[in-house]
């Protein structure tokens, strides 16, 4: 039971921190205004996309806490959520595409990293970040190209 509710908490939390700071930074005419590469995805596909991968992340996260709470592996799944949280309000809050990019390169980092050092003691976390990684690379690329298009 300690299991299933740990899980729950780490996913709601994850989910509703994330929410909360999309609502909080809702692209407006600013992101509007911008050139967009032609990859640009529509606006509409953001929220289900991050909502599932949040999912995700929450059960990784909630993985390590109940493996080893004050492992490197947890310390740094911690950091990738502070990158992660941080990332929305530098881009869209501040409206600056070169500050979203000071965020979102070691973002994309930290995954990979989380991703290396989880594949053996852990290989179903690692797993669950693949998504999240694919995804904020993506992101970066398209951070990358707002930034060089504006």
């Amino acid at each position: 039971m300690k299991k299933l509710l740990v899980h729950l908490l780490f996913i709601l939390v994850v989910v509703g921190l994330g929410a909360l700071i999309g609502v909080s930074n809702i692209p407006g005419q600013w992101y509007q205004s911008l050139e967009k590469p032609v990859f640009n995805p529509p606006n509409w596909i953001f929220g289900p996309v991050w909502t599932a991968l949040y999912v995700l992340i929450g059960i990784a996260g909630a993985r390590g806490w109940l493996e080893a709470p004050a492992s490197s592996r947890t310390q740094l799944w911690f950091g990738q959520m502070a990158l992660n949280f941080l990332w929305t309000p530098a881009f869209f809050g501040m409206e600056s595409t070169s500050l979203g990019l000071v965020v979102i390169v070691p973002l994309l980092i930290s995954i990979l990293v989380f991703i290396r050092i989880s594949w053996r003691p852990d290989r179903l976390s690692a797993i669950l970040f693949l998504p999240y990684a694919a995804w904020v690379g993506f992101a970066t690329l398209l951070n990358l190209s707002l930034f060089l298009l504006n």
